[in-house]
Protein backbone atom coordinates (compact mmCIF):
# COMPACT_ATOMS: atom_id res chain seq x y z
CA UNK A 1 0.00 0.00 0.00
CA UNK A 2 1.34 3.65 -1.13
CA UNK A 3 1.96 5.36 2.38
CA UNK A 4 1.22 9.00 2.52
CA UNK A 5 3.81 11.22 5.15
CA UNK A 6 3.93 14.89 6.05
CA UNK A 7 7.48 15.68 4.75
CA UNK A 8 9.62 15.58 7.92
CA UNK A 9 7.99 13.22 10.44
CA UNK A 10 8.78 10.00 11.01
CA UNK A 11 6.13 7.56 11.82
CA UNK A 12 7.80 7.20 15.56
CA UNK A 13 6.97 10.66 15.73
CA UNK A 14 3.38 9.52 14.33
CA UNK A 15 2.58 7.32 16.56
CA UNK A 16 0.41 7.28 20.15
CA UNK A 17 -0.92 4.75 22.26
CA UNK A 18 -4.81 5.79 20.96
CA UNK A 19 -6.40 7.98 17.93
CA UNK A 20 -9.75 9.03 18.69
CA UNK A 21 -11.73 10.31 15.73
CA UNK A 22 -13.73 13.35 16.48
CA UNK A 23 -13.87 15.31 19.78
CA UNK A 24 -17.92 15.97 19.67
CA UNK A 25 -19.65 14.78 22.23
CA UNK A 26 -18.49 11.22 22.77
CA UNK A 27 -15.12 11.38 21.02
CA UNK A 28 -14.05 14.87 24.19
CA UNK A 29 -15.15 12.56 26.72
CA UNK A 30 -13.17 9.25 25.02
CA UNK A 31 -10.25 12.32 24.83
CA UNK A 32 -10.23 12.94 28.32
CA UNK A 33 -10.94 9.57 30.06
CA UNK A 34 -8.22 8.27 27.74
CA UNK A 35 -5.71 11.07 28.48
CA UNK A 36 -6.24 10.94 31.81
CA UNK A 37 -5.46 7.25 32.59
CA UNK A 38 -1.71 8.10 30.90
CA UNK A 39 -2.20 7.38 27.45
CA UNK A 40 -0.47 9.29 25.04
CA UNK A 41 -3.63 10.60 22.64
CA UNK A 42 -4.13 12.27 19.51
CA UNK A 43 -7.44 13.62 18.55
CA UNK A 44 -8.19 14.05 15.08
CA UNK A 45 -10.76 16.50 14.04
CA UNK A 46 -12.01 17.49 10.58
CA UNK A 47 -12.45 21.00 11.38
CA UNK A 48 -11.21 23.88 12.90
CA UNK A 49 -9.88 24.64 16.55
CA UNK A 50 -12.89 26.61 18.42
CA UNK A 51 -11.12 27.25 21.76
CA UNK A 52 -13.64 28.10 24.80
CA UNK A 53 -14.87 32.36 25.26
CA UNK A 54 -12.00 33.12 22.51
CA UNK A 55 -13.56 31.65 19.74
CA UNK A 56 -17.71 32.86 20.43
CA UNK A 57 -18.16 35.36 18.22
CA UNK A 58 -21.34 36.72 19.11
CA UNK A 59 -21.60 35.12 22.13
CA UNK A 60 -21.71 38.92 23.80
CA UNK A 61 -23.68 40.60 20.93
CA UNK A 62 -27.12 42.15 21.92
CA UNK A 63 -30.07 40.81 19.86
CA UNK A 64 -30.67 43.95 17.72
CA UNK A 65 -26.82 44.16 16.65
CA UNK A 66 -27.38 40.82 15.06
CA UNK A 67 -27.33 41.22 11.20
CA UNK A 68 -30.84 40.94 9.17
CA UNK A 69 -32.78 40.41 12.27
CA UNK A 70 -31.04 37.02 12.92
CA UNK A 71 -32.64 35.90 9.98
CA UNK A 72 -31.59 33.38 6.80
CA UNK A 73 -30.55 34.92 3.57
CA UNK A 74 -31.21 33.91 0.27
CA UNK A 75 -27.43 33.28 -0.18
CA UNK A 76 -27.53 31.01 3.35
CA UNK A 77 -30.30 29.64 1.96
CA UNK A 78 -28.72 28.56 -1.46
CA UNK A 79 -25.57 27.91 0.47
CA UNK A 80 -26.90 25.72 3.36
CA UNK A 81 -29.93 24.01 2.61
CA UNK A 82 -30.55 21.95 5.37
CA UNK A 83 -28.56 23.34 7.96
CA UNK A 84 -30.76 26.55 7.62
CA UNK A 85 -33.87 24.74 7.95
CA UNK A 86 -32.40 24.03 11.74
CA UNK A 87 -34.72 25.46 14.25
CA UNK A 88 -31.52 27.27 15.52
CA UNK A 89 -30.23 28.56 12.73
CA UNK A 90 -29.62 32.41 12.57
CA UNK A 91 -26.84 34.57 12.42
CA UNK A 92 -25.73 34.20 15.49
CA UNK A 93 -25.04 30.89 15.13
CA UNK A 94 -24.34 29.71 11.57
CA UNK A 95 -20.67 29.58 12.32
CA UNK A 96 -20.94 26.17 14.38
CA UNK A 97 -22.74 24.62 11.22
CA UNK A 98 -21.33 23.57 8.22
CA UNK A 99 -21.95 25.00 4.52
CA UNK A 100 -23.86 22.25 2.98
CA UNK A 101 -22.44 23.38 -0.83
CA UNK A 102 -19.13 22.15 0.92
CA UNK A 103 -20.26 18.85 2.40
CA UNK A 104 -22.83 17.26 0.03
CA UNK A 105 -24.57 14.09 0.78
CA UNK A 106 -27.22 12.19 -1.44
CA UNK A 107 -30.55 11.72 0.12
CA UNK A 108 -32.42 8.25 -1.73
CA UNK A 109 -35.56 9.63 0.46
CA UNK A 110 -35.62 13.07 2.27
CA UNK A 111 -33.11 13.27 5.67
CA UNK A 112 -31.58 16.23 7.51
CA UNK A 113 -28.07 15.97 8.57
CA UNK A 114 -27.16 18.97 10.73
CA UNK A 115 -23.39 19.00 11.49
CA UNK A 116 -20.78 21.22 12.91
CA UNK A 117 -17.43 20.08 11.71
CA UNK A 118 -15.22 21.90 13.95
CA UNK A 119 -13.29 21.05 17.49
CA UNK A 120 -16.70 20.05 20.22
CA UNK A 121 -18.63 19.32 16.59
CA UNK A 122 -22.46 19.34 17.96
CA UNK A 123 -21.52 19.70 21.65
CA UNK A 124 -21.75 23.07 21.48
CA UNK A 125 -25.42 23.03 20.00
CA UNK A 126 -26.90 20.05 21.61
CA UNK A 127 -30.03 20.62 23.76
CA UNK A 128 -28.73 19.64 27.39
CA UNK A 129 -31.47 16.93 27.95
CA UNK A 130 -30.01 14.39 30.34
CA UNK A 131 -31.43 11.34 31.26
CA UNK A 132 -30.83 7.85 31.45
CA UNK A 133 -31.96 4.95 30.25
CA UNK A 134 -33.93 1.84 32.00
CA UNK A 135 -33.99 -1.79 32.00
CA UNK A 136 -37.64 -0.95 30.53
CA UNK A 137 -35.07 0.17 27.20
CA UNK A 138 -32.19 -2.01 27.27
CA UNK A 139 -35.04 -5.23 27.64
CA UNK A 140 -37.32 -3.82 24.87
CA UNK A 141 -36.17 -5.83 22.07
CA UNK A 142 -36.27 -9.21 23.77
CA UNK A 143 -39.78 -8.37 25.60
CA UNK A 144 -41.24 -7.02 22.11
CA UNK A 145 -39.33 -9.39 19.68
CA UNK A 146 -38.41 -6.57 17.57
CA UNK A 147 -34.49 -6.12 17.11
CA UNK A 148 -31.47 -7.83 18.61
CA UNK A 149 -30.85 -8.13 22.19
CA UNK A 150 -28.72 -5.21 24.08
CA UNK A 151 -25.55 -7.00 25.18
CA UNK A 152 -25.63 -5.13 28.81
CA UNK A 153 -28.22 -3.96 30.88
CA UNK A 154 -28.97 -1.03 33.37
CA UNK A 155 -26.38 -2.37 36.46
CA UNK A 156 -23.51 -2.76 33.57
CA UNK A 157 -23.82 1.50 32.93
CA UNK A 158 -25.46 2.79 35.73
CA UNK A 159 -21.79 3.32 37.67
CA UNK A 160 -21.05 5.13 34.41
CA UNK A 161 -24.03 6.90 34.51
CA UNK A 162 -23.05 8.44 38.22
CA UNK A 163 -19.79 9.22 36.66
CA UNK A 164 -20.45 11.15 33.84
CA UNK A 165 -23.14 13.11 35.71
CA UNK A 166 -20.51 13.83 38.81
CA UNK A 167 -18.26 15.51 35.69
CA UNK A 168 -20.41 17.40 33.60
CA UNK A 169 -23.26 18.74 36.03
CA UNK A 170 -26.80 17.65 35.34
CA UNK A 171 -29.28 19.79 37.39
CA UNK A 172 -32.10 17.83 38.18
CA UNK A 173 -34.40 15.85 40.76
CA UNK A 174 -34.75 12.59 42.14
CA UNK A 175 -38.30 11.74 41.17
CA UNK A 176 -38.42 8.21 41.74
CA UNK A 177 -39.46 7.58 38.60
CA UNK A 178 -38.46 3.70 36.92
CA UNK A 179 -38.29 4.46 33.66
CA UNK A 180 -36.45 7.70 34.03
CA UNK A 181 -33.91 6.57 36.77
CA UNK A 182 -32.35 8.89 39.02
CA UNK A 183 -28.95 10.55 39.02
CA UNK A 184 -26.25 11.98 40.41
CA UNK A 185 -27.38 16.38 40.04
CA UNK A 186 -27.17 19.55 41.15
CA UNK A 187 -29.97 21.77 42.74
CA UNK A 188 -32.69 21.15 39.94
CA UNK A 189 -34.08 24.05 37.72
CA UNK A 190 -37.42 24.71 39.25
CA UNK A 191 -40.83 25.25 37.88
CA UNK A 192 -42.69 28.42 37.27
CA UNK A 193 -46.14 28.69 38.77
CA UNK A 194 -47.66 27.77 35.32
CA UNK A 195 -45.85 24.57 35.27
CA UNK A 196 -46.88 23.92 38.88
CA UNK A 197 -50.38 24.04 38.28
CA UNK A 198 -50.03 21.82 35.11
CA UNK A 199 -48.13 19.50 36.95
CA UNK A 200 -51.02 18.74 39.68
CA UNK A 201 -53.89 19.22 37.23
CA UNK A 202 -52.30 16.41 34.95
CA UNK A 203 -51.52 13.92 37.31
CA UNK A 204 -54.76 14.35 39.12
CA UNK A 205 -56.69 13.07 35.98
CA UNK A 206 -54.18 11.03 34.59
CA UNK A 207 -51.51 9.97 37.38
CA UNK A 208 -49.12 7.80 35.54
CA UNK A 209 -48.16 10.53 33.46
CA UNK A 210 -45.94 13.03 36.00
CA UNK A 211 -44.50 15.95 34.72
CA UNK A 212 -41.09 16.35 36.11
CA UNK A 213 -38.22 19.36 36.04
CA UNK A 214 -36.13 18.60 33.06
CA UNK A 215 -32.57 16.94 34.28
CA UNK A 216 -30.15 19.52 32.20
CA UNK A 217 -26.23 19.55 31.84
CA UNK A 218 -26.54 23.22 32.89
CA UNK A 219 -25.12 24.45 35.59
CA UNK A 220 -27.67 25.88 38.28
CA UNK A 221 -24.52 26.35 40.58
CA UNK A 222 -20.46 26.71 39.92
CA UNK A 223 -19.07 23.49 39.38
CA UNK A 224 -15.62 21.53 38.60
CA UNK A 225 -14.38 25.49 37.49
CA UNK A 226 -17.17 26.24 35.45
CA UNK A 227 -19.46 29.08 36.29
CA UNK A 228 -23.68 28.85 36.68
CA UNK A 229 -26.27 30.16 34.49
CA UNK A 230 -27.58 33.57 33.96
CA UNK A 231 -30.63 32.44 32.26
CA UNK A 232 -30.47 34.39 28.82
CA UNK A 233 -30.91 30.78 26.69
CA UNK A 234 -28.29 31.85 24.50
CA UNK A 235 -26.63 28.61 24.98
CA UNK A 236 -26.15 27.64 20.96
CA UNK A 237 -23.96 31.21 20.54
CA UNK A 238 -21.24 29.53 23.08
CA UNK A 239 -21.32 30.27 26.85
CA UNK A 240 -18.22 32.26 28.67
CA UNK A 241 -19.38 31.27 31.75
CA UNK A 242 -19.01 27.51 31.00
CA UNK A 243 -22.57 26.77 32.32
CA UNK A 244 -23.36 23.94 30.18
CA UNK A 245 -21.43 21.32 29.06
CA UNK A 246 -19.29 20.56 25.86
CA UNK A 247 -16.36 18.65 24.41
CA UNK A 248 -15.04 22.56 24.22
CA UNK A 249 -15.54 23.89 28.03
CA UNK A 250 -14.64 20.67 29.59
CA UNK A 251 -13.46 17.37 28.55
CA UNK A 252 -11.07 18.67 26.10
CA UNK A 253 -9.14 21.51 27.92
CA UNK A 254 -8.89 18.85 30.89
CA UNK A 255 -7.04 16.09 28.53
CA UNK A 256 -4.93 18.61 27.55
CA UNK A 257 -4.03 19.46 30.73
CA UNK A 258 -2.92 16.24 31.88
CA UNK A 259 0.22 16.52 28.73
CA UNK A 260 -1.13 13.66 27.17
CA UNK A 261 -3.38 14.73 24.32
CA UNK A 262 -2.29 15.85 21.02
CA UNK A 263 -4.93 17.89 19.13
CA UNK A 264 -5.11 17.69 15.50
CA UNK A 265 -7.70 19.88 13.71
CA UNK A 266 -8.58 20.07 9.59
CA UNK A 267 -7.68 16.31 9.76
CA UNK A 268 -10.28 14.30 7.97
CA UNK A 269 -9.85 10.36 8.35
CA UNK A 270 -10.39 9.33 4.64
CA UNK A 271 -9.93 5.63 6.14
CA UNK A 272 -8.34 3.44 9.05
CA UNK A 273 -5.09 1.24 8.14
CA UNK A 274 -5.71 -3.00 9.05
CA UNK A 275 -2.57 -4.72 9.72
CA UNK A 276 -3.60 -8.60 8.66
CA UNK A 277 -0.84 -10.16 10.45
CA UNK A 278 -2.21 -9.01 14.06
CA UNK A 279 -5.63 -8.59 12.99
CA UNK A 280 -5.74 -4.95 14.78
CA UNK A 281 -5.88 -1.29 13.01
CA UNK A 282 -3.24 0.22 12.91
CA UNK A 283 -4.11 3.61 12.38
CA UNK A 284 -5.54 6.43 9.90
CA UNK A 285 -5.49 7.80 7.23
CA UNK A 286 -5.72 11.33 7.23
CA UNK A 287 -6.55 14.24 4.57
CA UNK A 288 -5.49 18.05 5.74
CA UNK A 289 -8.30 19.63 4.73
CA UNK A 290 -6.32 23.03 3.53
CA UNK A 291 -4.21 21.39 1.45
CA UNK A 292 -5.55 17.56 0.77
CA UNK A 293 -1.58 16.55 1.81
CA UNK A 294 -2.19 12.71 3.26
CA UNK A 295 -0.58 11.36 6.43
CA UNK A 296 -0.81 8.28 7.72
CA UNK A 297 -0.71 8.63 12.16
CA UNK A 298 -0.23 4.77 14.07
CA UNK A 299 -2.04 3.68 17.49
CA UNK A 300 -2.21 0.47 20.08
CA UNK A 301 -5.77 1.58 20.02
CA UNK A 302 -8.11 3.52 17.76
CA UNK A 303 -11.57 5.11 19.20
CA UNK A 304 -14.04 6.37 16.37
CA UNK A 305 -16.21 8.81 17.40
CA UNK A 306 -16.75 10.80 13.76
CA UNK A 307 -20.69 10.65 14.50
CA UNK A 308 -23.30 7.50 13.34
CA UNK A 309 -23.12 8.81 10.00
CA UNK A 310 -19.46 9.75 9.88
CA UNK A 311 -18.42 6.74 11.22
CA UNK A 312 -20.42 5.00 8.84
CA UNK A 313 -18.77 6.74 6.08
CA UNK A 314 -15.23 5.46 7.19
CA UNK A 315 -16.05 2.17 8.15
CA UNK A 316 -17.49 1.36 4.80
CA UNK A 317 -14.31 3.57 2.62
CA UNK A 318 -11.79 1.55 4.96
CA UNK A 319 -11.88 -1.25 2.47
CA UNK A 320 -9.28 -4.68 2.35
CA UNK A 321 -9.70 -8.13 1.21
CA UNK A 322 -10.28 -9.14 4.43
CA UNK A 323 -13.12 -6.77 4.82
CA UNK A 324 -14.78 -6.05 1.06
CA UNK A 325 -17.73 -4.71 2.45
CA UNK A 326 -16.16 -2.46 5.21
CA UNK A 327 -13.74 -2.30 8.02
CA UNK A 328 -14.80 -4.72 10.87
CA UNK A 329 -17.88 -5.74 8.72
CA UNK A 330 -18.09 -9.40 8.55
CA UNK A 331 -21.69 -9.05 9.50
CA UNK A 332 -22.90 -7.07 6.98
CA UNK A 333 -24.73 -4.60 8.93
CA UNK A 334 -22.55 -1.68 9.23
CA UNK A 335 -24.33 1.17 7.75
CA UNK A 336 -28.06 -0.17 8.34
CA UNK A 337 -30.69 -0.07 11.19
CA UNK A 338 -29.98 3.95 10.65
CA UNK A 339 -32.60 5.12 13.49
CA UNK A 340 -33.99 8.87 14.43
CA UNK A 341 -36.61 9.77 17.14
CA UNK A 342 -39.88 11.29 15.22
CA UNK A 343 -40.93 14.38 16.77
CA UNK A 344 -42.76 17.19 15.45
CA UNK A 345 -46.34 16.12 17.07
CA UNK A 346 -47.77 17.55 20.09
CA UNK A 347 -50.47 20.49 20.92
CA UNK A 348 -50.12 24.10 21.75
CA UNK A 349 -53.04 25.91 24.23
CA UNK A 350 -52.85 29.01 26.58
CA UNK A 351 -54.08 29.79 30.12
CA UNK A 352 -56.31 32.73 31.30
CA UNK A 353 -54.84 32.45 34.90
CA UNK A 354 -52.16 33.34 36.97
CA UNK A 355 -51.96 36.49 35.44
CA UNK A 356 -49.82 38.13 38.93
CA UNK A 357 -47.08 35.48 38.17
CA UNK A 358 -44.11 35.91 35.82
CA UNK A 359 -40.50 34.51 36.20
CA UNK A 360 -37.54 35.41 36.02
CA UNK A 361 -34.77 35.47 32.79
CA UNK A 362 -34.76 32.94 30.13
CA UNK A 363 -35.06 29.58 32.14
CA UNK A 364 -33.17 27.16 29.29
CA UNK A 365 -34.53 24.47 30.66
CA UNK A 366 -37.94 22.61 30.19
CA UNK A 367 -40.49 20.20 31.90
CA UNK A 368 -40.37 16.55 31.21
CA UNK A 369 -43.24 13.85 31.21
CA UNK A 370 -41.07 10.01 31.20
CA UNK A 371 -42.64 7.45 28.81
CA UNK A 372 -45.56 6.05 30.28
CA UNK A 373 -47.13 4.05 27.37
CA UNK A 374 -46.43 -0.04 26.81
CA UNK A 375 -44.18 -0.29 30.12
CA UNK A 376 -45.25 -3.62 31.44
CA UNK A 377 -46.83 -5.15 27.96
CA UNK A 378 -47.76 -3.46 24.78
CA UNK A 379 -51.92 -2.63 25.23
CA UNK A 380 -51.58 -0.23 22.28
CA UNK A 381 -51.69 -0.94 18.30
CA UNK A 382 -47.75 -0.21 18.49
CA UNK A 383 -45.23 -1.16 20.54
CA UNK A 384 -42.72 0.89 22.34
CA UNK A 385 -43.34 4.58 23.61
CA UNK A 386 -42.28 8.34 23.52
CA UNK A 387 -41.81 11.15 25.80
CA UNK A 388 -43.09 14.90 26.15
CA UNK A 389 -40.72 17.99 26.21
CA UNK A 390 -42.89 20.82 27.17
CA UNK A 391 -42.30 24.63 27.36
CA UNK A 392 -44.11 27.09 28.67
CA UNK A 393 -44.29 31.09 28.80
CA UNK A 394 -46.27 34.60 29.01
CA UNK A 395 -46.99 36.02 25.32
CA UNK A 396 -44.57 39.09 25.38
CA UNK A 397 -45.00 42.17 22.92
CA UNK A 398 -44.75 40.37 19.36
CA UNK A 399 -47.74 38.58 19.83
CA UNK A 400 -48.88 42.19 18.21
CA UNK A 401 -47.42 41.08 15.53
CA UNK A 402 -50.37 38.52 14.67
CA UNK A 403 -53.21 40.32 15.97
CA UNK A 404 -55.33 43.13 14.72
CA UNK A 405 -54.74 46.56 16.68
CA UNK A 406 -54.49 50.44 16.73
CA UNK A 407 -54.15 52.91 18.88
CA UNK A 408 -52.37 53.99 22.39
CA UNK A 409 -54.44 51.55 24.61
CA UNK A 410 -53.98 48.91 22.15
CA UNK A 411 -50.04 49.72 22.15
CA UNK A 412 -50.17 49.93 25.69
CA UNK A 413 -51.38 46.56 25.95
CA UNK A 414 -48.55 45.21 24.33
CA UNK A 415 -46.00 46.06 27.23
CA UNK A 416 -47.55 43.81 29.76
CA UNK A 417 -47.00 40.26 29.64
CA UNK A 418 -49.95 38.54 27.60
CA UNK A 419 -51.55 35.09 28.71
CA UNK A 420 -49.42 31.92 29.95
CA UNK A 421 -48.74 29.60 26.73
CA UNK A 422 -47.99 26.04 26.67
CA UNK A 423 -46.27 23.88 23.74
CA UNK A 424 -46.22 19.94 24.23
CA UNK A 425 -43.74 18.03 21.45
CA UNK A 426 -43.89 14.51 21.96
CA UNK A 427 -40.50 12.24 20.86
CA UNK A 428 -40.98 8.82 19.80
CA UNK A 429 -39.29 5.89 19.51
CA UNK A 430 -38.02 4.44 15.96
CA UNK A 431 -37.91 0.37 15.43
CA UNK A 432 -34.43 -0.75 13.57
CA UNK A 433 -35.07 -1.53 9.82
CA UNK A 434 -32.42 -2.83 7.89
CA UNK A 435 -33.75 -1.00 5.06
CA UNK A 436 -32.28 2.40 6.63
CA UNK A 437 -29.16 2.68 5.39
CA UNK A 438 -25.98 4.61 4.26
CA UNK A 439 -23.84 3.45 1.44
CA UNK A 440 -21.46 5.41 -0.17
CA UNK A 441 -22.02 6.84 -3.81
CA UNK A 442 -18.71 5.64 -5.18
CA UNK A 443 -19.02 7.95 -8.07
CA UNK A 444 -19.77 11.14 -6.12
CA UNK A 445 -17.00 12.17 -4.22
CA UNK A 446 -16.16 15.55 -2.03
CA UNK A 447 -13.51 17.64 -2.56
CA UNK A 448 -11.16 15.47 -1.24
CA UNK A 449 -12.00 12.61 -3.08
CA UNK A 450 -13.90 10.76 -0.17
CA UNK A 451 -17.18 8.68 -1.77
CA UNK A 452 -19.97 10.95 -0.21
CA UNK A 453 -22.60 9.30 1.71
CA UNK A 454 -26.10 7.79 0.56
CA UNK A 455 -28.78 8.17 3.27
CA UNK A 456 -32.13 6.30 2.74
CA UNK A 457 -34.36 6.10 5.72
CA UNK A 458 -38.19 6.64 6.25
CA UNK A 459 -39.90 6.08 9.62
CA UNK A 460 -42.46 2.51 9.72
CA UNK A 461 -45.76 1.65 10.21
CA UNK A 462 -45.06 1.84 14.00
CA UNK A 463 -44.16 5.46 14.23
CA UNK A 464 -47.17 7.18 12.60
CA UNK A 465 -49.55 4.77 14.59
CA UNK A 466 -47.97 6.25 17.67
CA UNK A 467 -47.51 9.90 16.25
CA UNK A 468 -51.65 9.49 16.59
CA UNK A 469 -51.50 8.70 20.08
CA UNK A 470 -48.99 11.51 20.92
CA UNK A 471 -51.05 14.20 19.62
CA UNK A 472 -54.22 12.87 21.27
CA UNK A 473 -52.14 12.52 24.51
CA UNK A 474 -50.99 16.00 24.31
CA UNK A 475 -54.60 16.97 23.40
CA UNK A 476 -56.04 16.05 26.68
CA UNK A 477 -53.79 16.65 29.10
CA UNK A 478 -54.34 19.91 27.98
CA UNK A 479 -58.02 19.57 28.20
CA UNK A 480 -57.29 18.44 31.82
CA UNK A 481 -55.65 21.45 32.94
CA UNK A 482 -58.45 23.67 31.22
CA UNK A 483 -56.45 25.23 28.96
CA UNK A 484 -58.09 27.60 25.78
CA UNK A 485 -57.69 27.50 22.49
CA UNK A 486 -56.16 23.96 22.19
CA UNK A 487 -54.60 23.15 18.81
CA UNK A 488 -52.98 19.58 18.04
CA UNK A 489 -50.16 19.92 15.57
CA UNK A 490 -48.30 17.05 13.87
CA UNK A 491 -45.74 18.17 10.89
CA UNK A 492 -44.80 15.44 8.52
CA UNK A 493 -41.05 14.12 10.19
CA UNK A 494 -38.61 14.37 8.07
CA UNK A 495 -36.04 11.84 9.10
CA UNK A 496 -32.76 13.45 10.82
CA UNK A 497 -34.52 16.33 11.97
CA UNK A 498 -34.46 15.20 15.68
CA UNK A 499 -30.28 15.34 14.95
CA UNK A 500 -30.17 11.78 17.35
CA UNK A 501 -28.87 9.73 14.29
CA UNK A 502 -28.01 6.46 16.26
CA UNK A 503 -27.85 2.50 15.12
CA UNK A 504 -24.97 2.14 11.78
CA UNK A 505 -22.56 -0.16 14.07
CA UNK A 506 -24.84 -1.62 16.53
CA UNK A 507 -23.69 -3.63 19.59
CA UNK A 508 -24.83 -7.27 20.22
CA UNK A 509 -24.19 -10.27 21.37
CA UNK A 510 -24.24 -12.24 17.69
CA UNK A 511 -21.06 -11.21 15.91
CA UNK A 512 -23.29 -12.20 13.03
CA UNK A 513 -26.00 -9.84 13.63
CA UNK A 514 -23.53 -6.91 14.87
CA UNK A 515 -20.62 -5.05 14.99
CA UNK A 516 -19.71 -4.72 18.57
CA UNK A 517 -19.55 -6.31 21.56
CA UNK A 518 -20.74 -4.77 25.30
CA UNK A 519 -17.91 -3.00 25.80
CA UNK A 520 -18.31 -1.12 22.49
CA UNK A 521 -15.38 -3.11 21.39
CA UNK A 522 -15.90 -4.58 17.13
CA UNK A 523 -16.06 -8.38 17.20
CA UNK A 524 -13.89 -8.60 14.42
CA UNK A 525 -10.88 -6.16 15.32
CA UNK A 526 -10.27 -6.04 18.96
CA UNK A 527 -8.31 -2.15 19.24
CA UNK A 528 -11.30 -0.76 17.81
CA UNK A 529 -13.57 0.50 19.69
CA UNK A 530 -17.07 2.65 18.53
CA UNK A 531 -18.65 4.89 21.37
CA UNK A 532 -20.47 7.61 19.71
CA UNK A 533 -24.62 6.96 18.33
CA UNK A 534 -23.50 4.10 15.64
CA UNK A 535 -23.57 1.66 18.83
CA UNK A 536 -27.50 2.02 19.58
CA UNK A 537 -29.20 -1.20 19.45
CA UNK A 538 -32.88 0.44 19.53
CA UNK A 539 -33.92 4.03 20.05
CA UNK A 540 -35.31 4.74 23.55
CA UNK A 541 -37.51 7.97 23.08
CA UNK A 542 -35.04 9.79 25.96
CA UNK A 543 -32.07 11.82 24.39
CA UNK A 544 -29.26 9.67 24.20
CA UNK A 545 -26.36 11.78 24.81
CA UNK A 546 -25.41 10.72 28.55
CA UNK A 547 -25.79 7.54 26.88
CA UNK A 548 -23.21 8.27 24.49
CA UNK A 549 -20.83 9.47 27.53
CA UNK A 550 -21.51 6.90 29.97
CA UNK A 551 -20.90 3.84 27.26
CA UNK A 552 -17.83 6.12 26.06
CA UNK A 553 -16.00 6.23 29.56
CA UNK A 554 -17.00 2.80 30.29
CA UNK A 555 -14.94 1.57 26.83
CA UNK A 556 -12.03 3.68 27.77
CA UNK A 557 -11.26 1.80 31.31
CA UNK A 558 -11.89 -1.54 29.55
CA UNK A 559 -9.69 -0.53 26.66
CA UNK A 560 -6.93 0.72 28.65
CA UNK A 561 -7.07 -2.72 31.02
CA UNK A 562 -6.97 -4.56 28.14
CA UNK A 563 -3.83 -2.93 26.65
CA UNK A 564 -2.07 -2.98 30.08
CA UNK A 565 -2.47 -6.51 30.33
CA UNK A 566 -1.66 -7.23 26.55
CA UNK A 567 -4.82 -8.64 25.29
CA UNK A 568 -4.60 -5.37 22.07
Amino acid sequence: METFNISGKGTKSQTYDAIVVGSGMSGGIAAKELSEKGLKVLVLERGRTVEHIRDYPTEGVDPWDVPYRNLATQKDRKESPIQSTLYLYGQNMKHFLVKDIDHPYQQTRPFNWYRGYHMGGRSLLWAKHTFRYSDYDFEAPERDGVGIDWPIRYKDIAPWYDHIERYIGVAGRRDGIPQLPDGEFLPPWEMNAFEEYLTKKIKARYPERQMITSRMAILTQPHNGRGQCQNRNLCHRGCIFGAYYSSNVAALPDAAKTGNMTFRPYSIVEKLLYDKATNRIKGALVVDQETGEKTEFFSKILFLNASTLGSAQILLNSKTPEFPDGMANSSGVVGHYLMDHHAGVGANGSFEGLKDSFYYGQKPASVYIPRFRNLEKNDRNYIRGFTFENYTSRENWTRGFHQPGIGVEWKESLTHPGVWTAYFEAYGETLPDFKNKVSLDMDKKDKWGIPILNIDMKYGENAFKMRQDMQQTAIEMMEAADLENIRGFDSPPVPGSVIHEMGTARMGIDPKTSVLNKWNQAHDIPNLFITDGSFMVSSPPQNPSLTYMAMTARACDYAVKELKNGNL
